[in-house]
């Protein structure tokens, strides 16, 4: 039950980053917000259009160029760079704009006009910042509450752990295991000898009176399978005779069975039913039913089980039956339900104590969890 992972801790890391990133995410939009974000918006729009008409214009304008382009290059910078006096970063661009107003120019001009129009780059710059911080917000938000619907399956893990943590995992289990084990093991046994040497109709009628009993799950035969196997001498055979003559080629079939079609059409199609037969219906389920429920169920097993079984394996029923009425049973019960519920890791909980503790600090955290992703939530 337990992971490698430890979902208490990482739910607690993702609230606390997603705390972070809101956070910063917040501080950046009130300092756009202080600004103006129309302002940034209008300052990073120029600033862009400042560095494309450079980037393209520089080849073809400096030096003893192409003078259209020269022209052209003033006159489209010149207007890209034409802002209010108000302007956020104004007197960058004005200071760009001088650096190309020349009748020459030259790279290191170029290179001017761009070291010119930085003040205005930290416009572009918080622009992309508030971008990543919500990106990075987004994630963080993702993870918390994936991160808590972790915390969520460790929470009814451990409180199913705590609900377990009244049992006696030094009471004496095997003392009923080992006689379950035992007529389990038996019974698997002789159902098979029983189903590899009784004839096909004993083997549907002792189906039919099983399928009668309340606790046994019987897998009754087809129909088409259960009157073939009443109406021809065949049902007389084992099943796996019958499966075997399935197999056979109509010359071989007719010396074995009067009609080798009707064999065919009711015992080849229903294989793998038969051949899926076996005893488990018949055994006993670990961890086992409570006390009265068990002692009832075996009562209604000792007759199915003496027409497959010998005496020593009904006998072990019994056994199992007794110990279902003793006193102890609740008690080593209630240990065989916890200890093959829960692995070692959860079991040491229960042995040491610290259940109730891990129990309270996973609870304090999906609070925390809780409060963080409503408290950081955006509209």
């Amino acid at each position: 039950m337990a992971d490698a992972d430890d979902p208490v801790r990482d739910a607690g890391a993702a609230a606390a980053t997603l705390r972070e990133r809101y956070d910063e995410l917040a501080r950046i939009e009130a300092r756009i917000a202080e600004i103006g974000r129309d302002r940034i918006e209008a300052a990073a729009d120029t600033y862009r259009q400042a560095h494309r008409v450079l980037d393209q214009y520089e080849d073809d304008a400096v030096g003893t160029g192409d003078f259209g382009s020269y022209v052209q290059f003033r006159g489209e910078f010149g207007e890209a760079v034409d802002v209010d006096d108000d302007a956020l970063a104004a007197d960058a661009f004005v200071a760009a704009d001088e650096a190309v107003d020349k009748r020459r120019l030259s790279e290191a001009d170029f290179a001017a006009a761009r070291e010119a129009l930085e003040p205005a780059g930290e416009y572009v710059d918080l622009l992309t910042d508030r971008d990543d911080a919500l990106d990075e917000y987004r994630a963080a938000r993702k993870k918390a509450r994936e991160a808590r619907k972790g915390l969520d399956a460790r929470l009814d893990e451990l409180r199913e752990v705590a609900e377990m943590a009244d049992a006696d995992l030094d009471a004496d289990v095997e003392a009923v295991r080992a006689p379950v084990e035992s007529y389990n093991d038996a019974i698997r046994e002789e159902f098979t000898d029983f189903y590899q040497s009784a004839s096909a109709r004993d083997v549907f009628a002792f189906l039919d009176r099983a399928d009668g009993t309340p606790f046994v799950d019987a897998d009754v035969p087809p129909t088409d399978l259960r009157e073939y196997v009443d109406e021809y001498e065949a049902g007389a055979e084992p099943l796996p005779t019958l499966l075997e003559y399935a197999d056979y080629s109509n010359s071989k079939l007719e010396h074995y069975v009067d009609d080798p079609g009707a064999l065919r059409t009711a015992v080849a199609v229903h294989r793998t039913y038969v051949e899926r037969l076996d005893a488990e219906p018949l055994t006993l389920d670990w961890p086992p039913a409570a006390g009265d429920e068990l002692a009832y169920e075996i009562d209604e097993l000792i007759p199915l089980v003496s027409r497959v079984a010998g005496d020593e394996t009904v006998a072990t029923l019994r056994s199992v039956r007794e110990l279902a009425r003793d006193e102890a049973y609740a008690r080593r019960r209630r240990a065989a339900v916890v200890r093959d519920g829960l692995d070692e890791p959860e079991l040491d909980l229960i042995r040491t104590g610290e259940i109730d503790d891990r129990l309270r600090t996973a609870e304090r955290t999906a609070a925390i969890a809780e409060d963080v992703l409503a408290e950081t939530e955006r509209d």
